[in-house]
């Protein structure tokens, strides 16, 4: 194979990383609120918001919530959240929210516009939904509607000049293929649904109104639940997430309600142990890179393990091989098209070398292609094949890593001391921080190939490994001869 053939376009793709915040400042800013940033129901009724108040009068019309209830709304630094009543235990039950309190597809179904969502996506189902009740004045899910945010600090909410601050990263990129892809959406929407039945809502849709439903199914939504992939719960979606809890485990389930109901509970627990007066957190998902962080919820951590950049490469379908060489990936659990999450501070991941040597196998290494290696390829690309294989792939990826940095116009240097400056928009903080953390991964992704370049000299190729095996090269490498 040439070296075009494993060329920047066609290996690169992306190099991609973290995702949407549920209010207007970043929780991973405080990581535990102070008591004096907290303002709970109970201290003053007067303190907080008239919407918040019959939100929670609301719930307790609906049997949700009592004067037992160990936790309740209150104004934190991340907008709204969780605040403890009382002491709360490590897997301690929180709060419970019966079924007939959720948002999901069978609420859609159950709705006014059922009838017409059976053909949808779940989640343009749902909303939709969001968006017709949101302007419907006599709506059951009235109050609900009135303390969710207009926007998020996640990345699709962004103005242009926002996204200007993301140049060169693959968040931006992600950004505007997911607006592109809510746009698609809408106008489909529009013309199969919105515009046949305009007596069915109250006001016209709009893109902005499909975007901002997308914006708070992406942030407030549970999903890996029995039986529910998307659902909102009102109440327990005010809880915030905390970077110093790092369990996902019990934060919450669905359980029945009792012995004899068929009725289903929503229930949430604690990862920790809460003091009275203290916000009650959980860990949205250990796995996210910090642009789905901010792509997601609207904020991102300080945390290097989350910072990520996505290695895209793929078998161009101009290679003579292709068919072979995509018989194996596909053999061993891959595709036409690799896809590797680089982390920083960690090793290249499982499976990366072996593709990259696959899709730049070619020339006097194309025999290992045959049929009778078939078994055996992936073991021996586990290791160098030859010296101009493992050559090409260094300088491939590097050409890449050169190429997605020459798309910032800062280094890193310059975004670190914008950062010390400090006083910076939350939004402008967060663009700063995804631009450092893709660029040093991108730094690391550069060094791994540039010390693999300086070994090549003594890497121990497919060769010698074989004429070792066969008895034929001593331990120093010198060939044997038998006298006959």
């Amino acid at each position: 194979m040439t070296a075009s053939a494993i060329s920047v376009a066609g290996v690169t793709g992306f190099f991609r990383i973290p995702s949407i915040q549920k209010y207007q400042n970043s929780s991973f800013l405080f990581p535990r609120s102070k008591k004096s940033l907290v303002r709970p129901i109970f201290a003053s009724s007067s303190e907080l918001q008239e919407n918040v108040r019959n939100f929670w009068k609301w719930l307790g019309d609906q049997g949700v919530v009592s004067g037992k209830s160990l936790a309740e709304p209150a104004v934190v630094p991340e907008g709204l959240g969780l605040v403890a009543r009382r002491d709360i235990g490590r897997n301690e039950v929180v709060l419970e929210i019966p079924k007939r309190l959720w948002i999901n597809p069978e609420t859609v179904t159950a709705s006014k516009i059922g009838p017409l969502c059976g053909g949808l996506k779940p989640w343009v189902s749902v909303a939709l939904f969001l968006i017709r009740e949101k302007y419907e004045e006599d709506s059951s899910w009235r109050v609900y509607f009135d303390i969710l945010p207009q926007s998020t600090n996640s990345t699709v909410f962004w103005s242009e000049e926002e996204l200007a601050e993301l140049k060169g990263t693959q968040l931006l990129s992600t950004t505007l293929g997911v607006k592109e892809f809510v746009e698609n959406e809408f106008l489909k929407l529009e013309q199969e649904i919105l515009l046949p039945n305009k007596d069915l809502f109250s006001s016209r849709i709009t893109l902005d109104d499909f975007i901002w439903a997308f914006g708070i199914l992406k942030s407030r939504a549970f999903s890996r639940l029995r039986g529910q992939n998307l659902v909102l719960i009102p109440l327990a979606d005010l809880i915030n997430h905390n970077p110093a809890i790092t369990t996902e485990d019990y934060a919450y389930e669905i359980k029945g309600a009792g012995l004899f109901s068929r009725d289903l509970l929503f229930s949430l627990k604690s990862p920790v142990y809460v003091k009275a007066g203290e916000q009650v957190y959980i860990q949205y998902d250990l796995n996210k890179s910090n642009a789905e962080l901010a792509l997601d919820y609207g904020f991102v951590e300080s945390n290097p393990n989350r910072n990520s950049y996505t290695l895209t490469m793929e078998i161009p379908e101009s290679d003579p091989f292709i068919e072979d060489k995509l018989d194996i990936a596909e053999t061993n659990g891959m595709t036409e098209t690799g896809y590797f999450d680089i982390v920083e501070g960690q090793t290249l991941p499982a499976g990366m070398l072996q593709y990259l040597r696959l899709v730049a196998l070619g020339g006097s290494d194309a025999f290992l292609l045959e049929s009778i290696f078939r078994n055996a390829i992936w073991g021996h690309l586990e290791l160098p094949v030859s010296r101009s294989n493992e050559e090409l792939i260094c300088r491939v990826v590097r050409d890449a890593c050169k190429s997605a940095m020459s798309g910032f116009s800062t280094t890193i240097e310059e975004d670190e001391k914008f950062l010390e400056e400090g006083k910076l928009d939350p939004r402008l903080e967060m663009a700063i921080k995804i631009r450092i953390g893709e660029k040093k991964v991108l730094k690391q992704i550069d060094q791994t190939f540039k010390d693999r370049e300086l070994e090549l000299d003594v890497l121990e190729y497919y060769q010698e490994r074989r004429l070792k095996d066969l008895g034929l090269v001593g331990e120093q490498g010198d060939i044997i001869f038998w006298e006959t």
